[in-house]
């Protein structure tokens, strides 16, 4: 059994990571705690800045320790994204530590997974108001990711959980753009999970949503191999160990 532990925002689409346990078929655990209830995540940079601080995020370290978890994984993609690309890598140094265990974030977790679907050019189907959308891309950007297109939807987080697979696929088609290898949606409050082979059916390409490549990025980070079509184009690829 391989247990893996993720920091959640607390931010709707949790029920989306049991959904995930199922589709692993067996031996994967994967555990899930709130970060500090103080937090808060919204469409603004700040709000997300706040919610990415490091005393609120070691909040929920412990619990992860005692569950057993091998890795973890901080589950907010704003959340460490508008840290910048040295300012994510600084909170997850920090993490790691007071974790003692491998850690990564949502963030990255995005930039692993297109590297893995050798997609170097993607489009970006966000939620976040344009500013928000514009710093996730430099963020891939500076990942070495070329961003196609982005389009933002400017909804808050709680609005975003409420929405169905009609509205997650409009999104995703509205952000498809011609040459697009790979169409990412980075809001974790999106429930993404049950309408993944639907969203690639629709655009003939591989999809990547926030809460898919966060359990994948955990899996990565403990080496563990693991074929879930089920999941996406993604996980019907053995992943490659980033260093």
């Amino acid at each position: 059994m391989t247990a893996l532990g993720f920091l959640h925002p607390g931010h709707c689409a949790e029920d989306d990571y049991p959904r995930i346990e199922q589709l692993l078929a067996g031996g994967i655990r994967v555990d899930l705690v709130r970060a500090d209830p103080a937090g808060e995540e919204g469409a603004h940079p700040d709000a997300s800045l706040r919610l990415g601080a490091p005393h609120r995020l070691a909040a929920g370290v412990e619990q992860l320790r005692l569950s057993g978890a091998e890795a973890i994984v901080w589950a907010s993609t704003s959340g460490s994204f508008t840290y910048g690309r040295e300012g994510a890598h600084e909170q997850l140094r920090t993490l790691a530590t007071a974790a003692g265990m491998p850690a990564s974030s949502t963030s990255f977790a995005f930039v692993h997974a297109a590297r893995e679907l050798r997609a170097a050019r993607v489009a970006v189907a966000a939620t976040y108001p344009a500013p928000t959308a514009a710093l996730f891309a430099e963020f891939l950007g500076a990942g070495g990711l070329e961003v196609t297109s982005v389009h933002a939807a400017g909804v808050t987080a709680e609005r975003a959980g409420t929405w169905g697979e009609a509205e997650v696929l409009a999104l995703a088609r509205a952000a498809d753009a011609s040459g697009a290898e790979a169409v990412l949606l980075p809001d974790t409050a999106l429930h993404t999970v049950a309408c993944l082979p639907a969203l690639e059916r629709e655009l003939g390409k591989p999809v990547l949503t926030a809460n898919q490549v966060t359990v994948w990025e955990g899996l990565r980070l403990t080496d563990r191999r693991v074929n879930a079509p089920g999941l996406g184009a993604l996980f019907r690829r053995e992943p490659i160990v980033q260093v």
